[in-house]
């Protein structure tokens, strides 16, 4: 309860002890500064100014004058501190140290005080304070050190000395001292009890807290006549192993000398660990009871005894030591030791004097206020709903003023509801925030949004984004063809949606209560897909919108490895026509031994198809999506063929592979992969030659390398990271394989061509660049000539990016004719803005042996040749042409007609 005249007798009873600095002459500053931190630019001869602080508080201690301020920065001040001047009546000199956390933080040896008056020493940390023949010193929120010595020592006759919330133990006022205050302290009793007061007259011991074990709590003895004990917590925790004499601790003690005149009231005792308690002697007579010694002495009326609670002597709820003091005790303090005011907690009745709500004790409870919240009733309706907002927060006692901000420039409501309603006039995305305020000024503030719509029907709407990597991790991952639907930013929702269906347009769907988020879909293949989007709101509305979404695989970086062998089928199994075989990608973590990006969207192989039972063809195509009408490897009964497949990634990271005949062993090698945001853009360019055996260094033998410089030649610039070459070889003398690879001093397990005694075979490669802008070559067995014609290159500053396409077949002869010798097909089909297409040629039902050359349609045909035909033989090859307006070329040599087969892999565009 809070009755009216608690205030004012509160108000009435206290006495403002903290001193307060007086103007001064203009010719004297007020404040002098102290800061002996690195860079202060201090000096102790200097002014005291800001600019100049001085370094040692002892410099400003012998400068200061009556009405001056010392400001006593944070920092290291290792000097005992002796103060000896005086301020006057009205103008104390004050030397106030910065606190940490409303704390002491500033450290000095020790502070002497000697033959002093009118000073206010504020917030440092001696060891131990000593005051004498001092008179009007305030020695506020002190704490000392000095362990197993008197923490404070008042003598010499002083009087009208105050400690004031302050920690510190063993005090002593002696000496003839007078008018000596004590409030609101923690006083710890080590060697004596925590406070002592001997032939010092007049001592106030109001509202501390005083602990101790063996001795009496406050020894009031000697001629220290009309002392007054109030509002104090007497903490006993004596034990037999502190206190072996077995004496039992003593709470207040008065001795006969010191009895005349002395009161005490409102004092609350707890006993400790044990219950050796003797509460009180007075006059040298024991009393165990608070009313035992009203009884005889007429002291203690209102004292408490409670049994041992640490939640009595901290002040929890229900505590007895709350709002139950004397608030015109002499020597109440406005504020307790953390600079708290006095409060009244609403749940506990005022118990104290004439209905007054001080707290026993050096702490003054307050209310726990560290946090709020706002929810809102209605956050999210249209223009002209009244909504309503609510606080929440932490605090215990309530009673708090909250003022709402409701967010759209309107004048704030202040109110001592936790509620307060508002009406919204236009739409917004409006933060509400909501400040509590408690009665002694402590603020938590919340805040949350509240969306205001117009009004209206409920109409649904979509927005569409492909979802792309953003990096190389191979941890996470976004695969291709990943896409997000948000209904969010594109639906007029007058009132909150509860429902949400989507139809992805593929068999999948999704649901949600709630329009609050995103969808995102992964799909097994690109292609027109119809989305639907159906939305209910809470008012019953329901409204569908249904849009058509091209999905497709996103241009894309080169990203070159080191390459290396993925599937051996010749170590366990073979393929059988009809059967699909899943390849395994290096997608993410897949594949132990090669992590590489989660992300990649297509991969290039190497595809070796050998031992095989009859005539075939090989397909390879992204899983998830159906087998494609196109071929990568053609293959003779026990024959060895290869090619390079640039094919997407299936949406669970492998791709398949099939035989439309017999049995074979498959051999894969992973060469490198496309993402979207990362890895290099190609420049395609008509072939160049870069190696001709025949012409230059002759054959290379079996077992032999031979390092090529590509980058800086042919015009490959000498950035280069990796280069697309046609590599050919012919003049075959045995069965053997050719490696490309880019270090010479790290031959890969790998092949990228089998050349044939009498045949004129080639394959395209893509080879990452080695040191100093080379590759290298290695034949296995025999001897060959080798080609190597560059067709573009990946760089830093490439002009394409790839875009990948399941293999699709753009054109076949054996359908239209066959192409003359000499004669030149043109394929279109391509995109129009495309740069350079990869497609995979076959040439079949070949009646002489000769070329085939591969260029963009319009431009002069390069003198370098895309795949070699041979009567009888099926021959494939990936090749990467340049392209323009959508079109390629591709010539027939003089040597037979051919039947041309050409399947589009990707194109590259300047994005």
């Amino acid at each position: 309860m809070r009755p009216t005249r608690a205030t004012v007798l509160l108000t009435a009873g206290l006495v403002t002890l903290l001193g307060t600095p007086a103007a001064t002459a203009a010719e004297t500053p007020s404040t002098l500064y102290v800061n002996s931190r690195e860079g202060s630019n201090c000096a102790d001869s200097g002014p005291g100014s800001q600019a100049v602080p001085y370094c040692t508080i002892s410099a400003a201690a012998k400068a200061a004058g009556p009405g001056q301020t010392v400001k006593i920065g944070m920092g290291v001040y290792p000097e005992a501190l002796n103060l000896d001047r005086s301020g006057t009546p009205g103008k104390p000199i004050v030397f106030d140290a910065e606190l940490a956390d409303r704390m002491p933080a500033i450290s000095v040896k020790s502070l002497t005080i000697t033959g002093a008056s009118h000073l206010v020493v504020r917030g440092l940390r001696p060891t131990t304070v000593r005051v004498s023949g001092s008179a009007d010193i305030e020695l506020d929120r002190l704490r000392t050190s000095g362990g197993r010595v008197p923490g404070v020592i008042i003598g010499g006759a002083s009087t009208d000395v105050r400690l004031t919330r302050s920690h510190t133990s063993d005090v002593r006022i002696e000496g003839g001292s007078q008018r000596t205050l004590l409030g609101r302290n923690e006083l710890m009793g080590y060697e004596g009890p925590p406070v002592t007061a001997q032939d010092a007259p007049g001592t106030v011991i109001t509202n501390n807290r005083l602990v101790n074990d063996c001795l009496a709590s406050a020894s009031v003895i000697g001629t220290s006549t009309g002392s007054a004990l109030f509002n104090n917590v007497v903490y006993a925790y004596r034990t037999a192993a502190a206190c072996p004499d077995g004496a039992p601790a003593t709470g207040i003690e008065v001795a006969p000398t010191a009895a005349s005149g002395t009161r005490a009231d409102y004092n609350l005792l707890v006993d400790g660990e044990t219950s050796w308690l003797t509460a009180y002697k007075w006059a040298g007579t024991v009393y165990e009871t608070a009313a035992a010694l009203k009884a005889a002495t007429g002291q203690g009326e209102h004292d408490l005894l409670v049994p041992s609670a640490m939640m009595v002597v901290d002040g929890n709820d229900g505590s007895p030591i709350i709002d139950s003091g004397d608030p015109t005790a002499p020597g109440v303090l406005p504020t307790d030791e953390r600079g708290f005011p006095t409060a009244d907690d609403p749940r506990q009745p005022n118990t104290g004097k004439d209905g007054g709500y001080i707290d026993r004790g050096n702490r003054e409870t307050q209310d726990w206020l560290s946090r709020a919240s706002v929810e809102i009733e209605e956050n999210w309706a249209p223009v002209g709903t009244t909504v309503t907002a609510k606080a929440i927060t932490d605090t215990r006692w309530g009673g708090l003023t909250y003022t709402y901000d409701f967010g759209d420039g309107t004048d704030p409501v202040i109110t001592k509801d936790r509620t307060a309603t508002h009406v919204y006039t236009k739409p917004c995305e409006c933060t509400v925030k909501v400040t509590a305020v408690t009665g002694v000024g402590v603020k938590a503030t919340g805040e949350t949004t509240t969306k205001v719509t117009a009004t209206g029907p409920l109409t649904a709407g979509f927005t569409t984004r492909a979802v792309l990597p953003d990096s190389d991790n191979p941890i996470g991952y976004t695969r291709p063809l990943t896409y997000e639907f948000d209904p969010r930013p594109a639906t007029a929702a007058p009132w909150p949606v509860q429902r949400v269906d989507v139809d992805f347009g593929d068999g999948t769907y999704a649901h949600s209560d709630h329009m609050d988020r995103a969808y995102t879909h992964t799909y097994d293949r690109p292609g027109d897909y119809k989305v639907t989007f159906t939305l209910g709101d809470k008012k019953g509305a329901v409204n569908t919108v249904t849009r058509n979404v091209r999905v497709e695989y996103a241009p894309s970086g080169y990203a070159a490895v080191e390459p290396f062998r993925l599937l051996d089928t010749r170590q366990g199994g073979s393929l059988q026509a009809g059967d699909p075989t899943s390849i395994v990608l290096p997608v993410g973590l897949a594949d132990p031994k090669h992590p590489l990006s989660g992300s990649m969207a297509a991969a290039v192989l190497n595809v070796t198809v050998t031992d095989a039972t009859q005539d075939a063809h090989l397909s390879v195509w992204p899983s998830g999506q159906p087998r494609p009408i196109t071929s990568n490897v053609n293959i003779k009964a026990g024959g060895t063929a290869s090619n390079t497949v640039t094919v997407p990634v299936g949406a669970d990271g492998k791709v398949l592979a099939q035989l439309n005949a017999g049995k074979a062993a498959l051999i894969v090698d992973f060469v490198g992969y496309y993402q979207p945001n990362i890895g290099r853009r190609f420049t395609p360019q008509n072939p160049a030659r870069v190696l001709d055996t025949r012409t230059a260094g002759g054959k290379l033998g079996g077992g032999q390398t031979r390092t090529v410089k590509v980058a800086g030649v042919g015009g490959i610039p000498a950035d280069a990271t990796a280069v697309t070459f046609n590599l050919t070889s012919t003049g075959t003398t045995q069965n053997t394989h050719v490696i490309a690879y880019p270090d010479p001093a790290k031959r890969t397990a790998t092949s990228n061509l089998n050349p044939e005694p009498g045949v004129d075979k080639s394959n395209q490669a893509i080879v990452p660049v080695g040191p100093n802008g080379t590759i290298t070559l290695y034949n296995n067995a025999g001897a060959t000539d080798l080609i190597l014609d560059a067709v573009g290159y990946y760089a830093e500053d490439g002009k394409a990016l790839f875009t990948p396409v399941g293999p699709t077949r753009l054109a076949d002869t054996r359908t239209t004719g066959k192409i003359a010798p000499g004669a030149t097909t043109t394929v279109a089909g391509i995109p129009a803005n495309a740069v350079g297409a990869v497609v995979n040629i076959t040439a079949t039902d070949t009646t002489g042996a000769g070329f085939l050359t591969a260029h963009a349609d319009g431009t002069a045909r390069p003198e370098a040749s895309s795949l070699n035909t041979r009567p009888g033989i099926t021959v494939p090859n990936h090749v990467t042409t340049p392209a323009a307006g959508g079109r390629i070329a591709i010539w027939n040599s003089w040597g037979g007609s051919n039947h041309v087969i050409t399947d589009l892999l990707g194109y590259f565009t300047q994005n």
